[in-house]
């Protein structure tokens, strides 16, 4: 069959697929097809379903005209996890797609299940990437492009302040987003984030980081025993440890350098080598060593390792805290 173009804003195109792993933006996707296809007929059939609900010939089933021609939106998520029979189906389904049906297929790219992504693409899917934010920056960019889809502006220290409240899941900064343009008339700037959030900025898995790398074992553990006392995950504190001591790692085996192109050869963005620059005083590649497998054990320890949670991250922050002053000692 001939590849057809499918307009990346057609939102009720036969097939959409959109790849990565980032649940909130996956969401997004489905949320977008489902807006306009109810726009388009309110009655719409929406069905969601997972890789072992669709099992070889439901396909066929769900695609079949029905007696009253209604529109339909299909959303296969974890498609890279379906049988190969099922497979093969929705390969044969792509070449000769339903009219009044949209096929939503949820990928989370890489090597598995890459047959459908490239049969998907072969025919014209429309497509929506979906990757996961992983750096500092990603997330900032994600900030400012959501006050931008709300219609307004957020100055860059505002922007950077909700990052550093907030933290990584982007869920969590989107409804911090639409909360500040909801409430706030006026400009938002960095002393309006520290209103609404400066409980949140102390109590945040970066700060118990920051306190720790820094060598501040008393203020770290006040922040850790705050930020579980207000429900932030342990898994979270883990994540930003592990990100606060690699981040003294990269920067203290790096080439000496301006801020900028250390940021380019690193990966982090200047007002981060900054900061790092001023807390990996006192640190040693001994005392990196000891911090990176106090951190791997804490994680061990708040995934099902250990008995208590809570008494892993007070040990890795009391030895991070530690290894931050090896050379002073």
């Amino acid at each position: 069959m001939a590849t057809r173009k499918t307009s990346s804003e057609d939102l009720l195109a036969p097939v959409t697929l959109a790849v990565g792993q980032e649940d909130l933006l996956l969401d997004r996707a489905v949320r977008e097809v489902v807006t306009a296809a109810r726009a388009a007929d309110a009655d719409t059939d929406v069905r969601d379903l997972t890789p072992d609900q669709l099992q070889p010939g439901s396909l066929a089933e769900l695609t079949s005209p029905s007696l009253f021609s209604e529109r339909k939106v299909l959303v296969v998520r974890n498609a890279q996890d379906l049988t190969a029979d099922t497979v093969k189906e929705i390969k044969a389904y792509l070449d000769a797609p339903a009219e009044e049906i949209c096929l939503v297929l949820l990928h989370a790219g890489g090597a598995k299940g890459k047959g459908l992504l490239d049969a998907a693409r072969k025919v014209g899917a429309r497509e929506v990437a979906c990757p996961k934010t992983t750096k500092p920056a990603e997330r900032l960019t994600f900030v400012r492009q959501e006050f931008r889809t709300l219609g307004r502006s957020a100055t860059p220290e505002a922007c950077q302040a909700l990052v550093d409240s907030i933290g990584s899941d982007l869920r969590e900064l989107a409804s911090a987003v639409a909360q500040l343009t909801s409430d706030v008339d006026g400009a938002i700037d960095e002393a309006v984030v520290g209103r609404y959030y400066t409980g949140r900025a102390e109590a945040s898995s970066f700060t118990v980081a920051d306190r720790a790398v820094e060598g501040r074992a008393a203020e770290a553990l006040e922040a850790l025993r705050w930020s579980l006392s207000t429900g932030v995950a342990p898994v979270l504190i883990t994540s930003a440890l592990a990100q606060g001591v690699r981040a003294i790692g990269k920067l203290s085996s790096a080439r000496g350098g301006r801020p900028a192109d250390l940021a380019r050869e690193l990966g982090m963005p200047p007002w981060k080598i900054d900061r790092v620059r001023q807390q990996m005083r006192g640190w040693t590649p001994d005392g990196v060593s000891v911090a990176l497998r106090a951190v791997a054990e804490a994680d061990a320890g708040v995934k099902g390792g250990g008995d208590d949670p809570e008494y892993a991250l007070e040990k890795a922050v009391v030895t991070i805290a530690r290894a931050a002053r090896m050379r002073r000692a």
